[in-house]
Order: C-alpha cells, then sequence, then structure tokens
C-alpha cells in the first residue's frame, strides 16, 4: 500500500487554496500546505480545508518545499510517494492519480505533469514560460539527453529517491533542479499530460518582468552548472 503526501507552497493563495486541497483525490494520506509568507487568508482557509499547515516565513519556493520535506523527516510514519502541487488552482489536482500512476504501476522513480500546448487554457502560460520551458528542456536534452519536454510543477517522485538528491534550491529554480539531479542519478522517469489552466490570482514569477528574469536565470544557472560538473 502506497503512502501518498502532498506538498503545495502558497504565498496569498486565499482564494484558490480551498479549491485546491478539496479536488485533491482521496488516495492521498496527507496535505502539506505551507505557508510562506502570506498576508492573506491562505493559512486560516487551508486549515478549515483540512490541511496540515506549515509556516515558512523566507520567501521562495524551494524554501516551502524544504520546510514541508523537514516535517515529513520528523514524522515517524514515512510516504512512499510526495507530490508536488502548486496553490494557484492553475493545476487539476484531480488529476493526481494520472501522475502517480507510472510510480505504482511501472515502479517509475519519477514523473512530471507535462502542461502539454493541446491541454492548456489560452493564456494559462506567458510566452516567457514557453520559451523558457523550450529552451530549458531543449539544453537538458543537449547536455543530457533528457526526455523532458517541460518543467511542470505537478510532479510526482519516490520520497526515498527524493531525499537522495539533496535538493538545495531556495527560489526559483527548484523544479529544474531536481530534474537534473534525476538525470545525474539515473532515476527512471517520465511525463503524463496534464490539463492546464489560468490561475486564479497573479503569478509571483511568470506575472512580473523581475520574476520571469530571475526564473530563467536560476534555471540557466542550474543547467550550466550541471553541464560541466562531473
Amino acid at each position: 500500500m502506497h503512502k501518498i503526501t502532498v506538498i503545495i507552497p502558497a504565498y496569498n493563495e486565499a482564494d484558490s487554496i480551498t479549491n485546491v486541497i478539496n479536488d485533491i483525490p482521496e488516495i492521498v494520506n496527507e496535505i502539506i500546505v505551507v505557508n510562506n509568507n502570506s498576508t492573506d487568508k491562505t493559512e486560516e482557509n487551508a486549515i478549515k480545508a483540512g490541511a496540515t499547515v506549515l509556516t515558512e516565513k523566507k520567501r521562495g519556493y524551494g524554501n516551502a518545499c524544504l520546510k514541508g520535506l523537514e516535517y515529513i523527516a520528523n514524522q515517524p510514519e514515512k510516504p512512499n510517494i510526495i507530490v508536488f502541487l502548486d496553490g494557484d488552482y492553475s493545476d487539476y489536482p484531480e488529476e493526481l492519480t494520472k501522475i502517480v500512476a507510472p510510480i505504482i504501476e511501472k515502479n517509475i522513480d519519477f514523473v512530471i505533469g507535462a502542461r502539454v500546448k493541446s491541454l492548456r487554457e489560452v493564456g494559462s502560460m506567458t510566452m516567457p514560460q514557453i520559451f523558457g520551458n523550450w529552451l530549458a528542456t531543449f539544453l537538458m536534452k543537449l547536455f543530457f539527453g533528457a526526455t523532458f519536454t517541460d518543467l511542470g510543477p505537478f510532479r510526482a517522485i519516490k520520497y526515498d529517491k527524493l531525499l537522495a538528491l539533496h535538493m538545495i534550491d531556495k527560489t526559483y529554480g527548484w523544479t529544474i533542479e531536481m530534474q537534473l539531479k534525476a538525470l545525474k542519478q539515473k532515476l527512471t522517469y517520465t511525463e503524463v499530460p496534464v490539463n492546464y489552466r489560468n490561475r486564479i490570482g497573479i503569478s509571483k514569477v511568470s506575472g512580473t518582468i523581475k520574476g520571469s528574469i530571475f526564473a530563467g536565470a536560476k534555471i540557466l544557472s542550474w543547467i550550466f552548472k550541471y553541464s560541466i560538473k562531473k
């Protein structure tokens, strides 16, 4: 029997977090929302929806994810599978069953929910996001022979394999770090096409010029770092 834990980093997602939590399938054992210094009712709404809520005052997507993993490490029973999901309701949480299926049925280590064009709502990804995904996955293919097509945040990974990656990025580079380290450690991986819609609220990364620039720079720095690392 697989034990599944979901980690949701959340910064000012009061309007969406309840929908996200409510749509997560019942096969999940625990939903962890990491309140990343929100100034709205994200924490209150997440608690009401039944999630375990942690507080991480250091801003950054990676910081929030690391906080969730720290909490799990201190629990007596560990999950077999960790699922990462955004709190803005752009993903379809009910598709979590599709994300974890390759791990449960085929013993795959790592699964990315790929936001393919045919399943994306118009306007759900900005041009910088689309170009950034293309460039990052092209470079991973060029340098490492990877078959990734997306840096999608909706993803699942075996808990023991995740621990072995020794994740460290505290901000925008969390997703690319995970994929690069998975390649380096030769984890088995696959992608599952997922639906994607316009998020509720304004993106903290793609919704700002500063966020887009910093995210792009972080992604490229991780790729070039690993392209020369032996």
